[in-house]
């Protein structure tokens, strides 16, 4: 077991449940996140010397750091491009150059397949990015690659619409969705028909730990989806986070944004075989304890 795992974006949705359940599983656990609250662990990917100092203090790097956001992205491409594939090249070089030589976990995004032709889609399709920040992600798995070539041990992680915390940004879908279902706000709709693999927080933290177990070991992995396999509409979301929450709100529908993916469903397949991973929690599930946080914060 590594004795020190640093997480980048530690102060994320996925950084924040990752370090739960790594610590839960024994792992010695510190982040990288600008937001974090003891000056340890705050600091910037774009930052080389503080990438540097905490890669150096660590064994394995799981690199979460990044503009996480497809609208972020076209806000601001320059900053996108900094993050995420200026900030990965940091933790590639400094892992290369540690004297404790840790793998790299890249987290990437089902955004780098654009427009795929075939659902579900599996971890060898084409990479056929649509927006700025899809193209970083590609740049940032490219670099995994070099890196990978020259000796470090780099894997990509690829996620798709992880949900499940109220503390997640207000205006990415399910948590918009469950939160004005939960008070009766009007829920906008932007392309009924869009159709996404939403994934619960618990199974992609579950699955990013059995991967370094994995790792750990010493053994080499392909890029893998923590996906759940299932397909759902936007029309169909909102829907269903209404019948959860017993409310009655309206449902505006509204013209998609022209940079986004329009369909997406992964194949889980390869995390089930080489890790035996499976996602368990069902959407109804996981929307419906959304719901219930919300409610029970009793804040919008």
């Amino acid at each position: 077991m590594p004795r020190q795992i640093l997480i980048t974006g530690s102060c994320g949705l996925v950084g924040r449940a990752l370090t739960r359940t790594l610590t839960t599983a024994g792992y010695a656990v510190r982040g990288l996140d600008p937001a974090a609250g003891n000056a340890r662990d705050r600091g910037d990917v774009r930052d080389a010397d503080a990438v540097r100092a905490a890669v150096a203090e660590s064994d394995a790097v799981l690199h979460l750091g990044a503009v996480s956001r497809v609208v972020w992205g076209e806000r601001d491409p320059a900053l996108c491009q900094a993050t995420n594939v200026e900030g990965t090249r940091n933790v590639l070089l400094a892992a290369a150059r540690a004297p404790t030589r840790p793998w790299v976990v890249v987290a990437s995004s089902r955004e780098v397949y654009g427009q795929a032709t075939t659902l579900p889609v599996t971890e060898d399709a084409p990479r056929r990015p649509m927006n700025v920040y899809a193209r970083s992600k590609v740049a940032a798995e490219e670099l995994a690659e070099a890196a990978r070539r020259d000796g470090v041990r780099a894997t990509v992680v690829r996620l798709s619409n992880v949900y499940g915390c109220t503390r997640d940004h207000h205006d990415r879908v399910i948590p918009a969705f469950a939160r004005a279902a939960t008070f009766g706000d009007a829920i906008r709709v932007e392309g009924a028909d869009r159709l996404y693999d939403f994934t619960h927080i618990d199974d992609v933290a579950r699955g990013l730990t059995a991967l370094v177990r994995r790792l750990d070991t010493g053994i080499e992995l392909p890029p893998i989806h923590f996906v759940s396999g299932v397909g759902t509409t936007l029309g169909e979301l909102a829907s269903l986070a209404t019948a959860l929450a017993g409310t009655t709100c309206e449902i505006a529908p509204a013209p998609p944004r022209t940079y986004d993916v329009a369909r997406f469903v992964g194949d889980p397949a390869r995390a089930s075989d080489l890790l035996d991973w499976r996602p368990t929690t069902p959407l109804s599930e996981g929307l419906a304890r959304l719901i219930t946080m919300f409610r029970e914060e009793g804040s919008r």
